[in-house]
């Protein structure tokens, strides 16, 4: 018993529960940007979206987990958090299986979506699932060809934040690009930190992230624009008339320049697991009180 219950809680750690606000963020802020905006909101359909895009995430991370092990990015030297295939918790198969569970899953919970929205939902869901299972499998991987970053940006940012727009208002926004934007951007910050932290275990094994084709002092800089220009595109916001919505997410802006710091002033190393926990609060409150600005 012990041990099924230790294999259940790697398991578990496996689905990167730190990191599934990533999930929660895009969601909740877009639907409280269509009911401050536009006065619609229907809780039913934030609860689909939120599971429907915390099952491709968690897809995303088993399938990751699975081929990094097999495409030999991760080692017995890995500086990362436990993964369950490279720690030998579960075959290799049996993860990707597990992922492929999650991802229809998440098409079974974007039904509802579907039949509120329409066809423009089934090329949302469908396209985000093959771009989940293609972060890392498939001959054009998104994450060995350093398009991680981008993925992110779109799919955790763009797709999230305008689909869960569209289907409270059935309508297309500039403010839900805005906002898809700024909560694309933090969320990207993890991943940068996550491959910053691994550039020279991926380089080893052709793993071509964007630290790894572009350098250490590029990646901090990408990081610090990622962290600093949600907080400019707040301008737009003010200009629109939505001035608390503007105004309030600056109370987390010393986050922002702690985790900034925090990054040029240490080597790529186990300390950055930290500073992921860091990007992920930052990531968090920034959306929340973004959206609940949207109400007043």
């Amino acid at each position: 018993m012990p041990f099924q219950l230790s294999q259940l809680k790697s398991i578990v750690g496996a689905f990167r529960p730190k990191t599934l606000t990533a999930a929660l963020v895009p969601c909740l802020a877009g639907s409280l940007l269509a009911k401050g905006t536009g006065g619609e909101f229907h809780s039913v359909y934030l609860i689909w979206a939120l599971l429907s895009a915390t099952f491709i995430q968690i897809g995303t991370n088993l399938v990751n987990d699975a081929l990094d092990f097999k495409k030999g990015a991760d080692t017995a030297e890995r500086i990362g958090p436990q993964r369950i295939t490279q720690a030998g918790v579960l075959k290799p198969e049996a993860v990707l299986l597990l992922g492929t569970v999650f991802f229809l899953l998440a098409i079974a919970c974007g039904i509802p979506l579907v039949m509120r929205g329409g066809w423009p939902l089934v090329v949302i869901g469908l396209g985000s699932v093959a771009l989940g299972y293609g972060y890392t499998a498939g001959p054009l991987s998104l994450a060995y060809l350093g398009l991680g970053d981008l993925f992110v940006i779109l799919f955790f940012g763009l797709i999230a934040v305008g689909g869960i727009y569209f289907v409270q208002t059935l309508t297309w926004s500039t403010d839900a690009l805005v906002l898809g934007l700024q909560i694309g951007f933090l969320a990207t910050v993890l991943i940068a930190i996550n491959n910053l932290r691994d550039r020279e275990g991926d380089s080893k094994v052709g793993k071509k992230t964007m630290a790894v084709r572009l350098g250490v002092r590029f990646s901090k800089y990408e990081i610090t624009f990622l962290c600093l220009a949600p907080f400019v595109l707040n301008l737009y916001w003010m200009i629109d008339g939505h001035w608390p919505a503007g105004l309030m997410p600056w109370f987390v802006f010393p986050l922002a320049i702690k985790l900034v710091k925090n990054i040029w002033r240490t080597d790529p190393g186990r300390e950055y697991n930290a500073f992921l926990g860091q990007a992920a609060g930052l990531h968090l409150l920034f959306g929340l009180i973004l959206g609940l600005g949207f109400l007043f």
